[in-house]
């Protein structure tokens, strides 16, 4: 471990030492338990080979969750693949305030909408903690789509979501929702090819570009939004650092109010909260 350590710490790799021991417990198939309780245990072959196919494609910048194909998320362990975003530590605000928002209800029944579903890992937390909710979830990848599936089924969900693919205006035919939630593309055109390469390399294009100025995604929801919100219905939408300012001047051009924001663990502005007037 402490060899892989170096390695991944020598190519600029952050939290190096997380991602070696990550790696070496799922190349020798044990867990943190057993590495503390008998770290001079020898790897057998088959498994410092595995372990050494494992650090090359983590210095080629490969995310660990794509080289192991699972994340965990909330309190969750979910698959993932190429097809998906991989989901982020950040995105749990959007949970955390649902929770918030919906405290005095929590074991009630009411209906959640995600627009751009990927891995599901939003919905899935969703049903997890409001477990008299039922979810609709929508994407344009149908890969994606059937990522979510996987997950939200082996979560113990079934009979409690459907998956739809196609553009997020299917939900507009639904009956309305009380929480809706999205982490849509809100990267620049321009700013891709500027991001991490575990970001640019290896992230599907589809869930990272949210056009010229990045907004393209909330000018989308913000005009379904008035007819897809039940009475007394609020969305969260995960945000851009920069972009709270932007997205609330457009949900209120389209008849919403922008109900405050709320920051992630770096501190940084993470997700916006709307609601009707």
């Amino acid at each position: 471990m402490r060899k892989v350590t170096a390695a991944l710490r020598a190519a600029g790799v952050q939290e190096a030492g997380l991602d070696a021991r990550l790696l070496l417990c799922a190349a020798a198939g044990i867990d943190h338990l057993d590495l503390v309780r008998d770290p001079e245990t020898v790897l057998e072959e088959e498994a410092a080979i595995k372990l050494g196919d494992f650090l090359r494609r983590r210095l080629n910048r490969e995310p660990v969750s794509r080289i192991l194909g699972q994340k965990g998320f909330w309190s969750l362990e979910l698959l993932v693949t190429p097809d998906v975003l991989d989901p982020r530590p950040d995105s749990e605000i959007l949970v955390e305030t649902a929770l918030e928002l919906f405290s005095e209800r929590q074991d009630n029944a009411f209906r959640i909408a995600d627009l751009g579903v990927g891995s599901g890992a939003l919905l899935c937390a969703l049903l997890d903690v409001f477990p008299s909710a039922v979810g609709v979830a929508v994407d344009l990848s149908d890969s994606a789509c059937s990522v979510a599936r996987k997950n939200l089924a082996a979560c113990g969900f079934e009979g409690r979501f459907s998956v739809l693919h196609g553009d997020w205006r299917i939900v507009a035919d639904r009956k309305q929702f009380d929480l809706v939630v999205s982490n849509p593309p809100y990267i620049p055109t321009r700013d891709i090819t500027n991001l991490d390469p575990e970001v640019k390399n290896f992230d599907p294009w589809l869930a990272l570009d949210g056009g010229d100025d990045g907004l393209r995604a909330y000018r989308e929801i913000a005009s379904l939004l008035p007819g897809v919100l039940a009475p007394g219905g609020v969305a969260i939408l995960e945000l851009g650092h920069d972009q709270a300012e932007a997205v609330a001047d457009i949900v209120r051009r389209s008849g919403l109010r922008a109900q405050g924001v709320r920051r992630d663990l770096g501190g940084k502005t993470r997700a916006i909260v709307v609601c009707r007037t």
